[in-house]
């Protein structure tokens, strides 16, 4: 197989046409089109659907640019790590991770992660979506809990758990009473089953206030107008110097962040120094480094 030809495929699949191609790379189109068509012949495949307007890859197109855009991002790792005598990371990571450990912790990680690998070209997303990493481009995703993938490999890094807390000025309720609640979004109203050293029991939630992000939640409980759910290294600090009291823990699964990467023989120089610098910065993965990491 012309592995030129391969990798021509590759930029016209991952820009979404000819002519898109063309004009990122300064390559001639003529050249493109010629060079992928030369590939289709040689494979007896049709690896792109023509239309008027759009260029659609085939199923056998996406299936082999799936694996094609691997093999050369590790052939083109191999030789500048070759060429530069060793596998000092660098080139471009693209990163996906989580809305509230990027509001609280990923600006400086990525701070000390580029002070430390000067050559690598750190790229953070932040959404809580389940991205496709192939599809759209992502050297590894952060995320919480994930569910199983057998295209994706990882390791946890940091665990969590959900803890109730409240204003020392909001009384804790007794039997069935109600408590003012502030909730993330708009989903499950339950009441909140939690656990204590004295044992298990429930609270039952009148919700108050109804916010899209974690961060905004731990403000309003700060306030008072409230009890919340929230992350334990959220709260850590507020919960030692009084701010807020401790009303149990969620009697639930614990939190857990992985870093996910595609399943591959040869990870690459970038991703393996990235989960260095995670291991590096959370030893123990426990809340309390987390909680620390933030305060700092």
């Amino acid at each position: 197989m012309d592995l030129l030809a391969l990798a021509d495929f590759n930029l016209v699949a991952r820009h979404g046409g000819f002519g898109r191609a063309a004009r990122a790379t300064g390559r001639p189109k003529a050249t493109l089109s010629r060079r992928v068509a030369e590939l289709e012949a040689a494979l007896n495949l049709r690896l792109f659907e023509r239309g008027a307007r759009a260029l659609k890859l085939t199923e056998e197109g996406r299936a082999l640019f799936e694996r094609a855009g691997l093999l050369l991002t590790e052939l083109e790792e191999t030789a500048a790590a070759i060429a530069s005598g060793g596998e000092k990371p660098r080139g471009r990571l693209r990163i996906s991770a989580p809305l509230l450990f990027s509001q609280t912790a990923m600006g400086k990680i990525a701070a000390g992660f580029a002070l430390k690998h000067p050559d690598v070209r750190l790229e953070v997303t932040t959404e809580d979506r389940a991205v496709d990493m192939i599809e759209e481009g992502f050297d590894l995703v952060i995320r919480v809990n994930p569910a199983p993938d057998e295209s994706l490999v990882g390791r946890a890094f940091l665990h969590d758990r959900l803890v109730v807390v409240a204003s020392p000025r909001l009384v804790k309720p007794v039997a069935c009473e109600a408590v003012p609640a502030v909730l993330r979004g708009t989903g499950d109203r339950s009441a909140w089953k939690i656990k204590t050293s004295a044992g298990q029991s429930s609270i039952a939630v009148e919700p108050i206030l109804s916010l899209s992000s974690l961060v905004m939640v731990r403000d309003a409980v700060r306030a008072g107008v409230g009890a919340g759910r929230l992350p334990l290294s959220l709260v850590s600090r507020d919960l030692s110097d009084g701010t807020l009291a401790y009303w149990g823990d969620i009697d639930g699964p614990p939190i857990t962040l992985w870093a996910l990467y595609p399943s591959r023989r040869l990870l690459s120089a970038r991703v393996s120094a990235f989960l260095d610098y995670l291991k590096q910065a959370f030893p123990k993965g426990t809340p309390e480094e987390l909680a620390g990491y933030i305060g700092k």
